[in-house]
């Protein structure tokens, strides 16, 4: 049987998602959705459209095609109705400024196999390899699986990037094929958690203790985000937890940034936390000092 999945973008080259060289694999469908989410266009498992009016020379031939309506253009611009979309993505094949594009597709184990071997050279002079990311890799265990597993086979080292929110099943699917995993620790309090980013956090705490226990190098990472967990207390008993895992671990602490304000905008959603500002310097400075003091290893990503 051909396991396929959802995949919305493969990165080459990338130096951000795990040690040396990397190819990123990032797949669509995350069962959070957490407020300052950078990239929304992996929160949901299905295929989508994007639009950018910067490009878009208001010719109306993707109007034309669009057997639904949903697609009208006025003074404003190009207006896309998403309720009435059927996602047949004629607007998108006519589209000449490729201001429309398709966000996800489905992908065979294979065909994401045959981009990761072009940068075989890389990993191998950089210490680096591939990393599966999303959206959540959780959500599609099957899928991450087995890409993880053809790696090794290959001696391509594996990296998996995790919101942790996912059943023993699905973990057990991955982290037999799994080398180093990034697990993404937001906050102590659940019903904080479920606020701003839709779910408990119980389940993710959970499976944080079972991945450190089965021995897999981890890292976890915390995205500091201004009046939601940059206190001095919540990071306090977030290296608390950490610390009580009887694993040595590193943290990494991810500044807030605004960088995917944009992709809201051409998926025709709204960012809630425009307005927020980074963590200043010094802030993160003493957040890291906190967790420093726990003997954990923490570094600031910028």
């Amino acid at each position: 049987m051909v396991i396929k999945g959802i995949v919305f973008n493969i990165q080459r080259y990338s130096l951000d998602d795990g040690p040396g060289i990397r190819t990123t694999v990032f797949l669509k469908g995350c069962p959070l959705k957490c407020r300052w989410c950078s990239n929304p266009e992996s929160q949901n498992i299905y295929t989508e459209i994007s639009f950018r009016n910067s490009v878009c020379n208001k010719c109306g031939e993707c109007s034309l095609v669009c057997k639904e309506g949903a697609i009208k253009i006025d003074d404003e611009g190009v207006n896309i109705n998403r309720k009435l979309c059927s996602k047949c993505f004629n607007c998108v094949d006519v589209c000449a400024p490729q201001a429309l594009k398709v966000i996800g597709k489905e992908t065979s184990v294979d065909e994401v196999m045959a981009e990761i071997r072009k940068d075989l050279h890389f990993y191998q002079e950089s210490g680096g390899g591939v990393t599966v990311s999303g959206g959540e890799p959780l959500a599609q265990a099957s899928f991450t699986g087995e890409i993880l597993k053809t790696c090794q086979e290959e001696g391509i080292h594996t990296c998996v990037e995790t919101c942790g929110y996912g059943t023993k099943e699905s973990l057990n699917k991955i982290l037999p094929f799994t080398s180093l995993i990034y697990f993404d620790v937001k906050h102590i309090d659940p019903t904080i958690h479920k606020k701003f980013t839709g779910r408990s956090n119980k389940l993710i705490i959970d499976n944080l203790k079972y991945v450190a226990s089965k021995g897999i190098p981890l890292v976890i990472r915390v995205p500091v985000i201004t009046s939601f967990n940059d206190s001095d207390e919540v990071i306090n008993n977030i290296a608390c937890l950490v610390a009580g895992i009887n694993k040595p671990l590193e943290i990494h602490l991810l500044p807030y940034h605004n960088y995917g304000i944009g992709k809201y905008k051409m998926l025709g959603r709204k960012y809630s936390l425009e307005e927020l500002s980074r963590p200043i310097d010094s802030k993160l400075k003493i957040l890291q000092e906190i967790v420093s003091s726990f003997g954990l290893n923490c570094e600031i990503v910028k």
